[in-house]
């Protein structure tokens, strides 16, 4: 099976799927679990919700990743059995003000400290930068195969 996931989407499934998407200052966070060959990706947007539930929480990196560990944990995985990749957040929009950091920069920051608060095994990451990444994740692998590209509004008008 093959989805593309959008910006403010998340997906988690134990049937095998390839699940692809396009990156510029969002992130994706992937978590996967070796012993139920299951694995989950979000394409985060923002990085904090000012909203407890509801419309568009996936959107953000806090309740997106929330809600994934919240899913794993009743799929009975203890957090010490996922493994999480963190992709994304590069710097591909010019700010006004050099002085602020980039919501790409934030959308890191935010996964981080969810990483770490968590106590989370992040195996890969591969975030900042000025290029965009496209990205193909494997949900009953773990796998990622990660290419960047130079422009994200070039690679979204082809589509």
């Amino acid at each position: 099976m093959r989805v593309f996931l959008k910006p403010g989407e998340l997906y988690i499934s134990d049937i095998p799927t390839v699940v692809s998407t396009i990156l510029g200052s969002c992130i994706a966070v992937t978590i996967f679990n070796k012993r139920l060959k299951t694995g989950g990706i979000c394409h985060a947007m923002l990085p904090k919700s000012p909203y407890s539930k509801g419309h568009g929480v996936f959107r953000y990196v806090d309740s997106a990743i929330s809600y994934m560990l919240n899913k794993f944990e009743t799929m009975g995985v203890k957090k010490n059995e996922i493994e999480v990749k963190l992709l994304g957040g590069a710097d591909v929009i010019d700010r006004l003000n050099e002085d602020t950091a980039s919501i790409g920069h934030k959308n890191i920051e935010a996964a981080l400290e969810i990483i770490r608060s968590e106590n989370l095994k992040l195996v890969v990451s591969d975030v900042g930068g000025k290029m965009g990444r496209k990205l193909h994740f494997y949900t009953h692998t773990g796998k990622v195969l990660l290419k960047r590209i130079n422009s994200v509004q070039s690679s979204l008008s082809k589509k």
